[in-house]
C-alpha cells in the first residue's frame, strides 16, 4: 500500500499554530494579535499569507476584526 504524504499550505500551518497559542492562552480573549506585518515578520512569510491566515480564523470563529484596529481574538461576550 501506498502512503501519500499530504503537504499542508502554509497559510494553514500558520493559522493551526496562532490557534493553539489562542487555546493555550498565550492570545487571551479580546486581546489584539499582533499586526499583519509583525505577524509576517514572525513567521518569515508575505502579508498577502497572513491575510489568508486571518480569514482562516475568522472562519473557525477564533478572532474578529475592528476597522482600523487590528484583528482580536474572540471571547464570551462581557
Amino acid at each position: 500500500m501506498t502512503t501519500v504524504a499530504v503537504r499542508r499550505l502554509t497559510y494553514e500551518q500558520i493559522a493551526d499554530d496562532i490557534a493553539a497559542r489562542i487555546a493555550a492562552g498565550e492570545y487571551p480573549p479580546h486581546t489584539a494579535l499582533p499586526s499583519v506585518r509583525q505577524l509576517a515578520a514572525l513567521y518569515s512569510v508575505s502579508t498577502g499569507t497572513i491575510d489568508k491566515v486571518q480569514i482562516v480564523l475568522r472562519t473557525r470563529g477564533l478572532t474578529y476584526g475592528v476597522p482600523g484596529r487590528g484583528v482580536f481574538v474572540e471571547g464570551p461576550e462581557e
